[in-house]
């Protein structure tokens, strides 16, 4: 039911992408563990190679992007109840909009994480990344005062 959803705030995001951020570190650095040894431990720098920029820079993008298309929401967004759904019709995004989206991050981050912020002060709790994919970050809430409304579902009906 539409009225049971509400938009996911900044610190519920900001907790949940901590938590993926913590997630893909605990993939990755065992990764780069397996590849370069112990050794690694001591010196990351000293192993710059061309699996170091494939892991610690590709891994993260195919694990979000794979969850994103398969479940609208990374462990991060479900351990809050969230999930990313199409800003207009209230749908699962398309591939397309998800790649705007992760690529908007990009944005978001300038300047100063500016487009994060900007989950605070949106009424739709839009961060730029969010408004430039057409995508909004909800949640399910039973007797929310601010329901999502969605401009391609059928309106509620009173008996």
């Amino acid at each position: 039911m539409e009225s049971e959803l509400v938009y996911a705030g900044f610190w519920q995001r900001a907790g949940a992408y901590f938590l993926d951020g913590l997630l893909i570190y605990l993939i990755i650095y065992p990764l780069l563990l397996m590849v370069y040894g112990m050794s690694y431990l001591e010196d990351p720098n000293a192993y710059w190679g061309p699996m170091q920029p494939l892991i610690s820079y590709g891994v993260a993008p195919v694990l979000i992007l794979l969850f994103w298309m398969h479940k609208s929401r990374t462990p991060g967004k479900m351990a809050i109840a969230a999930t990313i759904v199409d800003a207009r019709t209230g749908a699962k995004p398309s591939t397309k909009q998800f790649l705007l989206r992760y690529f908007g991050y990009l944005l978001s981050t300038l300047p100063l994480f500016l487009g994060f912020l900007w989950v605070v002060f949106d009424g739709r709790k839009q961060g730029w990344h969010d408004k430039l994919a057409g995508t909004v970050v909800v949640r399910r809430k039973a007797g929310a005062s601010d329901p999502v409304r969605f401009e391609g579902a059928a309106p509620e009906t009173t008996a």
